[in-house]
């Protein structure tokens, strides 16, 4: 890894920060659990990983959840 910065990009490829907000766009079953995530569900305050493909994030049921940005747009 050099200097720069990792560029997270949701679905639509707008660039996401830390504390920005997302929504889903695809109803997840969260696994190890009987949750599912429908689709259009807020989720707030994310944190960037060192991976540009994962957000982490607390969710109403679930807390700790690392999501995958292909299933989300910036809200």
């Amino acid at each position: 890894m050099s200097d720069e910065e990792i560029q997270v990009k949701d679905s639509n490829g707008t660039l996401l920060a830390n504390g920005d907000s997302v929504t889903l766009i695809k109803d997840l079953k969260v696994k190890g659990t009987s949750v599912t995530l429908k689709r259009g569900t807020m989720v707030k305050n994310i944190r960037l990983t060192d991976d540009e493909d994962l957000i982490e994030c607390n969710v109403d049921k679930v807390k700790g959840l690392v999501l995958r940005t292909e299933f989300l747009k910036k809200a």
